[in-house]
């Protein structure tokens, strides 16, 4: 009988999970995660401080999913190193798992830049885990005033989760807009303009100097007054431990498309992998829940035997509300563009080569599944009436051989 062990809980771990059981109905699979909670799906922490939804309702999987499944969950421990010689991996508690097929699904940890004073700031946060974002719950107050470094998608969803539950919100960021990694000028502005009607406060293209206790001085001279510091300016992946193994590592753990690694038995998925973009044809980290979900379960297909399922479609892509107003964007912003902006909405589309490469869509983000399909596809636009499509997608504008095919790539 075979051993499967997985390093992680999340996404990528589950996917490997029903990937494996697809093939393989009776092997061991033993999971090890450090978080020692049930599975639950991150993007979903801001809605929790929110009161939009609660932990049980988190949970990425029904309750009986390790049962059902017949998995060992390991939580609460930490898996230290791999030793791809005994086939085994140590535990935080000198424990050692063996394995015939390993999956590393470590995810990604925030990235807290070196700031002077920050150590001496009492009350600060990340926001990336459950355990983040209950730490973050216990010290709000309604007169509380909260500073957020980072205007990304961490940062504003942040934001978001607890903006009516604290007297106050800035955000400083770097860059001069706000969601800079997958907006436009024109984006930014219009999701800046939505959120300062709120009465977020930004301090744009500036940063942290330094701390002085509960002040942040910034690099323009301003000086902001905060209770509670949320630290949000981005993750860096987890990939140490295939890395002192002796495996190869980029900006992420590299991997091929059935999520194999240069070591032997060992595959890799979600946050922590880089992946061929197949917009941009470039290897990237592309840190996106479906993906993390889509490449577990081609790695568990393949560890278990199968020969089907690569994971070779993969695209960056982005969904994000911010009380109310929706933000759809997909694949990389290069060659021609499309654009329209009218009553709050906005639309982007950018196309190169008789290909669409990418999105962005604000405001109306209705029917994008039909553009993803084009980009993950690679359907030529010359099969389709571009122009009708552009305008508003729609599945007339394909041919029947291809309406098909976007029918089932919708969502």
């Amino acid at each position: 009988m075979s051993r499967y062990v997985i390093i992680g809980n999340s996404a990528a771990a589950v996917g490997c999970v029903e990937g494996i059981r697809q093939q393989d109905k009776t092997g061991g699979i033993t999971l090890i995660s450090t978080e020692p909670h049930f599975t639950y799906s991150r993007p979903l922490i801001s809605y929790l401080l929110w009161g939009k939804t609660d932990e049980g309702r988190m949970r990425y999987r029904p309750a009986d999913f390790y049962q059902k499944n017949r998995c060992e969950l390991l939580a609460g421990r930490t898996a230290v190193r791999i030793d791809t010689q005994e086939k085994s991996v140590q535990l935080d508690d000198g424990r050692r798992v063996s394995y015939d097929k390993l999956l590393v699904a470590t995810g990604s940890r925030p990235f807290v830049p070196a700031m002077p004073g920050l150590e001496k700031v009492p009350q600060r946060f990340t926001f990336l885990s459950l355990d983040d974002a209950r730490r973050l719950e216990a010290a709000l107050t309604p007169e509380a005033r909260v500073l957020i470094v980072g205007a990304g998608l961490i940062g504003l969803k942040c934001a978001e989760g607890i903006f009516d539950r604290v007297r106050s919100l800035a955000v400083v960021d770097l860059a001069d807009r706000v969601l800079p990694s997958i907006l436009d000028e024109t984006g930014s502005r219009l999701v800046r303009q939505h959120l300062e009607k709120k009465g977020i406060r930004f301090y744009l293209s500036d940063s942290v100097s330094s701390f002085e206790g509960n002040t942040a001085r910034l690099q323009s001279g301003a000086a902001v007054n905060f209770d509670l510091l949320v630290i949000a300016v981005g993750v860096r992946p987890n990939a140490e431990l295939v890395q002192e193994a002796g495996g190869t590592v980029n900006r992420g753990i590299t991997v091929d498309a059935y999520g194999r690694t240069s070591l032997p038995d060992v595959y890799a998925a979600g946050d922590c992998t880089e992946t061929t973009d197949i917009a941009s044809g470039e290897s990237r980290v592309l840190a996106l829940l479906p993906n993390a979900y889509m490449q577990g379960e081609s790695a568990g297909t393949h560890m278990a035997g199968g020969t089907g399922k690569p994971y070779d479609r993969a695209i960056a892509m982005n969904a994000i509300g911010l009380f109310g107003y929706h933000v759809l964007t997909a694949g990389v912003y290069t060659g021609d563009t499309y654009a329209v902006e009218e009553n709050g909405a906005y639309k982007k589309l950018f196309y190169q080569d008789n290909l669409l490469k990418g999105f962005i869509l604000i405001g109306q983000v209705e029917r994008a599944g039909i553009y993803t399909s084009l980009i993950r596809n690679r359907t030529p636009l010359d099969s389709l009436d571009f122009e009708l499509i552009r305008e508003k997608p729609q599945l007339m504008a394909f041919s029947r051989r291809v309406r098909a095919r976007a029918l089932s790539e919708q969502g």
